[in-house]
């Protein structure tokens, strides 16, 4: 068993909040996005929040320490676009490597200055593997519904280049998050396992999918269980849901996963819905209130936060955590 897998038998653990919402309190301009390496980059890079890790990495690495400070056990790279299909956009495909390695590394300094300050709560590194920009169950084409934008190979390769550096950086677990299709996420968890093969690993893996909207389902159309049902083949450490809902929306779908998952369940949503202006309104003690009924029903294993939450919602529900006991589940990963 994985020393995370021992310590989730004991207690619940927090895992951080939004990269990007605490990003945008910089208001990076065009220039620090390509900072001296790439001021003379050909398209705009604004936006390009992964890139941040070569050209503000001062910036990444203090939300890292915000978040361990507001009580999080573990922190996600800044890699949710880390792949050469989400990077074509920018035409940084050559980058992926770096860019995944040195947030690694980021992160990794700063979990492990941490865990030095505090050895009786080790702090986790969690390789974040967003979803790409490209779905390989549906066409983009509404004329032409055979068409597909990406292959299942194409996804495959560039998923394994991302994984082998985000081990490579450090990573102590990967976690394939934000899946909306379950094809892609099957990709990512085939990349994975040929990475955790070619190099003798044993990294555990936490998979994370999102329901789009109140029929329940992903986008590619699975029910909560049939999206458990098709990633269980894969023997990983966590199975849940992040991002589009926020925490009380999402408690259905987590009781159907933690009802029949043999896996440990995991939470990390939004706070709240966005607001005609796509912010988020859901003050960290309205959030804590809601994931409360996770904790009362033993629904989570491991919870933290996606858009629109900070170090304060974080805080919130560390504090939270510690007055319950952890979702018991049916198998040891």
């Amino acid at each position: 068993m994985s020393k995370i897998g021992k310590i989730l038998q004991e207690r619940i653990l927090v895992l951080d909040g939004a990269m990007g919402t605490m990003l945008q309190r910089h208001k990076f301009t065009e220039e620090d996005f390509r900072g001296e390496r790439f001021k003379d980059w050909s398209s705009p890079l604004k936006g390009n929040n992964d890139l941040l890790s070569l050209t503000q990495p001062k910036a990444i690495a203090e939300v890292h320490r915000q978040y361990f400070e507001a009580g999080a056990d573990i922190v996600e790279t800044n890699t949710f676009s880390g792949t050469t299909i989400a990077m074509a956009d920018y035409g940084m495909e050559e980058l992926v490597y770096e860019l995944n390695y040195e947030s690694a590394r980021i992160a990794r300094r700063v979990a492990d200055e941490f865990t030095k300050k505090e050895p009786n709560k080790p702090r986790f590194v969690a390789g974040s593997i967003g979803p790409t920009n490209k779905t390989a169950s549906m066409s983009p084409d509404v004329n032409d519904p055979g068409f597909r934008g990406i292959s299942f190979e194409e996804l495959r390769i560039a998923y394994k280049q991302q994984v082998e550096a985000l081990v490579d950086g450090g990573a102590d677990i990967l976690l394939v998050e934000t899946i909306f299709d379950t094809l892609n996420a099957k990709a990512a968890l085939f990349a994975i396992e040929e990475v955790k093969e070619e190099k003798q690993l044993d990294v555990p893996i936490m998979v994370s999918g999102t329901i789009t909207d109140a029929s329940g389902r992903t986008l590619s159309g699975q029910t909560a269980e049939a999206f458990l049902i098709s990633i269980s083949h894969i023997n990983i450490l966590s199975v849940g849901f992040n991002c589009a809902l926020g925490a009380k929306q999402l408690t259905p779908h987590l009781e159907v996963i933690s009802a029949r998952s043999p896996f440990y369940t995991s939470a990390h949503p939004n706070a709240g819905l966005p607001n005609a202006f796509g912010e988020y309104d859901e003050t960290p003690e309205q959030m804590a209130e809601q994931i409360k009924e996770y904790l009362e029903k033993g629904l989570v294993n491991i919870v933290g936060g996606c858009c629109g939450t900070t170090p304060e919602h974080i805080k919130a529900i560390a504090k939270l955590v510690q007055q319950y006991q952890p979702r018991k589940h049916i198998i040891a990963v």
